[in-house]
């Protein structure tokens, strides 16, 4: 009696390997950028926090931008023209909308738009 083979050819396993290796790449090249949006929701979450009583908006840029720096957010991610303040309902919300470019092969490249909102604790002196 012959016994019957199962299992996955060589030419199989090649194309599951290409498969898998190309989206391994591709999660190796967007991870660090949503790692660097981490790194600016905790330093947004911790200038909200810290109160903004009588600050302006520059010395609000400062701060966060100051805080990104320990959250390893790169210099040329975040310009200060994309934090804003905004108010809604007598209360103002600190915004950090940005876009992100990242190259992926030849030339294809990923564009990942971030957008974070937070409350602020006090008046802006603006």
């Amino acid at each position: 009696m012959k016994a019957k083979q199962s299992g996955i050819t060589l030419i199989g396993f090649l194309l599951v390997l290409l498969v898998v290796a190309f989206f391994g790449y591709m999660a190796m090249k967007l991870v660090p950028a949503y790692a660097e949006f981490m790194g600016v929701n905790k330093a947004m979450t911790q200038v909200a926090s810290a109160g903004v009583e009588g600050k302006t908006l520059d010395d609000i840029r400062r701060d966060l931008m100051f805080k990104m720096g320990f959250q390893y957010v790169d210099d040329a991610t975040i310009k200060p023209k994309d934090i804003t303040i905004t108010r809604a309902n007598n209360a103002a919300q600190l915004n950090v909308t940005y876009e992100k470019r990242v190259p992926f092969m030849y030339n294809i490249d990923f564009l990942l738009h971030f957008q974070k909102s937070v409350p602020l604790q006090g008046n802006v002196g603006y």
